[in-house]
C-alpha cells in the first residue's frame, strides 16, 4: 500500500468521492490542473464521503464556530486530496506541498482565519510530514463563500517525475 494511503487508513480517514454540485449548479472547470511537473488545485470545500458538500454552513464568528471553521477545513484538505488522486493516480507522486490559498466565510469582526485554515495544513504536515507538507500560504477572510461554505481552499503541488 501506498505510504500515503497506508496513513489515511492509520488516521481512520477517508477520501471523498467527487463533488456532487448542488441542483442547476455548472462546474466547467478541473478541479486539478497537471501542467509539467506542478499540479493547481482550484478551491474546494468541505465535502462529506459521498461527495456531498459537508455543514456546517454559514459564517465562521456566527453561524459556525472557530472549532467547525477548523473541522471544515481539515475536511476541504481531505476533498483535496482525493481530487488529486484521481488526477494523478498516486497520492506519494507529491514531492512538495508549494501552497495554499485559504479563504473562510468571516462574520464582520472575525479575524482568526488563520487559526481556521490550520485545518488544513495541519492534516497536510501529519499525512506528509515536514519536508514534503511544508507549504506557504495565505488566510484571508471573505464576505461570501459559493453555496454558505465556511471555507474555501486552493493550492499547488510539485511532483516527482
Amino acid at each position: 500500500m501506498a505510504k500515503i494511503e497506508a496513513r489515511l487508513q492509520a488516521f481512520g480517514l477517508v477520501l471523498p468521492a467527487p463533488v456532487r454540485a448542488p441542483p442547476g449548479v455548472r462546474l466547467p472547470f478541473q478541479f486539478v490542473r497537471v501542467v509539467g511537473s506542478r499540479a493547481l488545485i482550484s478551491g474546494h470545500g468541505p465535502q462529506n464521503a459521498d461527495g456531498s458538500i459537508a455543514g456546517p454552513f454559514g459564517k465562521v464568528g456566527r453561524e459556525v464556530s472557530f472549532d467547525e471553521g477548523y473541522a471544515a477545513a481539515r475536511l476541504t484538505a481531505l476533498s483535496m486530496l482525493g481530487s488529486l488522486q484521481r488526477a494523478i493516480g498516486d497520492l506519494d507522486r507529491i514531492a512538495a506541498w508549494t501552497r495554499l490559498f485559504g479563504m473562510v466565510n468571516a462574520a464582520p469582526g472575525f479575524n482568526r482565519q488563520p487559526g481556521v485554515i490550520n485545518g488544513c495544513s495541519d492534516l497536510i504536515l501529519e499525512l506528509f510530514g515536514p519536508e514534503i507538507g511544508a507549504h506557504s500560504r495565505s488566510a484571508v477572510g471573505m464576505a461570501e463563500l459559493p453555496f454558505d461554505i465556511p471555507v474555501e481552499i486552493e493550492g499547488e503541488v510539485e511532483l516527482a517525475r
